[in-house]
């Protein structure tokens, strides 16, 4: 099999390429080893972990973030 382009992707129904995605993410998550972070991004989570662990009410639901930008469109 040769190269897959964002082409030849985007050919690809709505639903393909949502199983596409989910495929690659499984094999990312399937990976043995652990994914490098930069210093940034572990800064970045490790102030995100802080802010929750400080405020945990103030976090957002999924579905309600969701539904937050599907009524703006």
């Amino acid at each position: 099999m040769g190269k897959v382009t964002l082409a030849d992707v985007l050919e690809l129904s709505v639903p393909e390429r949502i199983q596409l995605a989910e495929d690659i993410w499984d094999s990312i998550a399937a990976l043995p080893q652990p994914v490098s972070l930069t210093e940034a991004q572990r800064q970045e989570l490790d102030r995100r972990l802080e802010n929750y662990r400080a405020n945990p009410n103030d976090e957002i639901p999924w579905e309600t973030v969701k539904r937050q930008i599907l009524d703006q469109q």
